[in-house]
């Protein structure tokens, strides 16, 4: 019989180093305000805090992203949407 295994502390392994190179990239691109309104220049105040408490709950499953908000299409007239 085997070894039972530790669970690790966090169901997802994120790593810290890929959270900063996540925001780095958002950065790079003039990344827009999230959904609670804070722009990179107010996230940056606190950054280390910031992106601990994002890191936090995205590897504890805390995080839950809000709904995608829907868009129309416009379409000619005739055409048929399948």
């Amino acid at each position: 019989m085997s070894e039972p295994r530790l669970q690790s502390t966090k169901p997802f392994d994120i790593s810290k180093m890929a959270m900063f190179e996540a925001y780095q990239k958002v950065k790079a691109n003039d990344g827009a305000a999230g959904i609670d309104g804070k722009s990179i220049n107010e996230f940056e105040k606190n950054l280390k805090r910031n992106l601990y408490k994002l890191w936090n709950c995205l590897s504890s499953r805390y995080y839950f992203p809000p709904p995608v908000r829907g868009a129309g299409i416009p379409k000619r007239q005739g055409d048929r949407e399948f």
